[in-house]
């Protein structure tokens, strides 16, 4: 692989950790008018409107097999639990600490990974996640005092995101990454739409649809619009770089998480929420650092597989 490729697949990885935490900004930003469940739709409509000409223009094939669209259409369930999650912590949380509770995720992954297919997990990854895990505390600990239980759905986001992600493994062989995610929006939207619709007039106040007013709507279409947009990058960081380079790079996401917070919404996070980013990050990079390792192993043994990929969160 040439260096320009990879250098081309690191920036590309890079503009997903500045774009992403846009989504979180334009959800945010809605939440404030707008029904959680409403931005939940918004966010499978609006990426599926902006997937569509992608998909168009690279020509790929649109037809799947009635196993796999039962599996998207799961991998949607899994995606819309986990953005209804976010979305309804970061309505009243600061979206950093909310986003470093989620970061948990690929510790669940991992351990899954464990449970479900027989992955290798040595002790150390899984003292690693049991630290990681320390780390979430630590930002919950103080949340969970000021915001209550909403606290705890990031967590909601990290768990429904792993299964997520392990529906998008059975997947990855059989679908282009850019076909999958233009499936799992049209998906999604079909499930979330009749769902919110059912709910207008319920008087429930995260699911009752409203008419957005002003910049709402602009809002909205950023939800999807970013989405969209930074899931782009991803894809195509992984074609130009290997996961392995990229891994460490995801972490970033937090640092432009907190400046975004910090212009847009005046949040930063205090003493303990820094110490726990900090044990979450560092905990995720050793377990980054030795599934390198393992794979230098497995290399000398048998042909090269490629490395766990970054997880980009929704």
């Amino acid at each position: 692989m040439s260096q320009d490729r990879v250098l081309n697949g690191v920036a590309l990885m890079l503009a997903f950790c500045v774009l992403a935490p846009l989504l979180d900004v334009s959800a945010k930003l809605a939440a404030a008018t707008v029904p959680v469940g409403q931005i939940t739709v918004a966010r499978f409509v609006g990426q599926g409107l902006v997937m569509l000409p992608v998909v168009l223009a690279l020509r790929l094939v649109w037809r799947i097999s009635p196993a796999d669209a039962g599996l998207v259409g799961l991998r949607a369930v899994f995606l819309m639990l986990s953005t209804y999650s976010f979305v309804a912590a970061i309505q009243v949380m600061p979206i950093a600490d909310a986003l470093a509770i989620a970061f948990v995720e690929p510790f669940i992954l991992l351990i899954l990974g464990r449970f479900l297919f027989g992955d290798e997990v040595g002790p150390r990854r899984i003292i690693a996640s049991c630290v990681g895990f320390g780390g979430a505390l630590l930002v919950i600990q103080p949340s969970l005092a000021v915001f209550g239980p909403v606290a705890l759905f990031p967590l909601g986001t990290a768990f429904s995101f792993a299964f997520y992600m392990l529906s998008t493994r059975q997947l990855a062989a059989r679908l282009h990454p850019v076909t999958m995610q233009m499936h799992t929006s049209l998906a999604g939207a079909l499930i979330c739409v009749p769902l919110i619709w059912a709910f207008d007039g319920s008087g429930i106040a995260s699911l009752d649809p409203v008419w957005p007013q002003g910049l709402a709507w602009l809002w909205l279409a950023g939800v999807g619009f970013w989405a969209a947009v930074s899931h782009i990058c991803m894809t195509y960081a992984l074609k130009y770089a290997p996961s392995a380079t990229l891994a460490p790079l995801h972490y970033l996401e937090i640092v432009a998480a907190v400046a975004l917070g910090f212009l847009v919404f005046g949040d930063f996070p205090n003493l303990m929420t820094w110490a726990g980013i900090a044990i979450i990050c560092a905990s995720g990079l050793y377990i980054v650092s030795r599934e390198r390792r393992s794979d230098r192993r497995r290399r000398t043994v048998m042909p090269a597989t490629p490395a766990p990929a970054p997880q980009a969160r929704p």
